[in-house]
């Protein structure tokens, strides 16, 4: 894409900068670039697994959040993390180079050569498909991995490092979602969500002012705020944002 003015291409960089200007509202919006990033590592699959509980590594365990290995390969989670959830989980405490690991019909472990020594192989052939995992790690909370799965993924070193970038941001947008909603859930009173509720139903101030027993004014001005605690234009966006966060159906 040019830019308009100079006429010079963009960057991947600032195309992936001008992406996360807008921020996401739902994991939907990941799929996209999670699908990008699958092709450029030439994997047939991915999936994020976050890092779930606090303390020793003994109480905490690996979760997945999104994957599209699809229906039929739906024991894919549980063998990976049967296979390499302890070492992963110990891994991300002292380092982040990322890891890889041949399938059981691989004969050589994803990555180039060159690359090995910032990379961390994991035992071969455990596993039917090979893979590569990238460590992400946030703080105290927002740690975790995403995986790229196939058979003889083979990506150039400029295109690991790449991947681990933007592997970082999905992370980011991810626990940046989570905070939201949070934060949403703590704001919106019983009083609001009822009101979007109602609205969401296609009833007009009137008649939910009726439904509640309160006067107009006052309904208009609980969804006026609730709009404002979700960070939407109107009235419209704001029941479009709580239905995506569940606090409305």
């Amino acid at each position: 894409m040019a830019h308009p003015s100079s006429g010079r291409t963009m960057s991947s960089a600032e195309q992936l900068r001008m992406v996360r200007v807008n921020r996401i509202s739902s994991r939907s919006d990941l799929f996209p670039r999670l699908i990008a990033m699958q092709k450029l590592a030439d994997a047939q699959g991915f999936a994020i697994f976050r890092v779930s509980g606090s303390g020793l590594p003994a109480k905490q365990r690996l979760v997945c959040e999104l994957e599209n290995w699809g229906s039929a390969n739906a024991g894919f989670g549980k063998a990976f993390t049967d296979a390499y959830g302890d070492i992963l989980l110990d891994h991300i405490d002292k380092s982040l180079l990322p890891l890889s690991w041949a399938g059981g019909y691989d004969r050589a472990a994803p990555g180039p050569a060159d690359f090995s020594p910032f990379m961390t192989r994991l035992q071969d052939g455990i596993l039917p498909f090979s893979g590569l995992a990238f460590p992400v790690r946030l703080g105290a909370v927002g740690n975790g991995f995403i995986l790229f799965t196939g058979d003889e993924i083979d990506p150039s070193s400029d295109t690991i490092v790449e991947l681990h970038g933007r592997c970082c941001h999905i992370m980011m947008d991810l626990l940046s979602l989570d905070e939201r909603r949070t934060a949403a859930a703590e704001a919106l009173s019983e009083r609001e969500i009822a009101c979007l509720q109602l609205a969401g139903d296609g009833r007009i101030s009137e008649e939910i002012a009726e439904k509640l027993g309160l006067s107009v004014h006052t309904v208009n001005a609980y969804l006026g705020s609730a709009t404002i605690k979700l960070d939407s234009v109107n009235r419209i966006q704001a029941i479009a944002k709580a239905i995506r966060l569940g606090y409305i159906s």
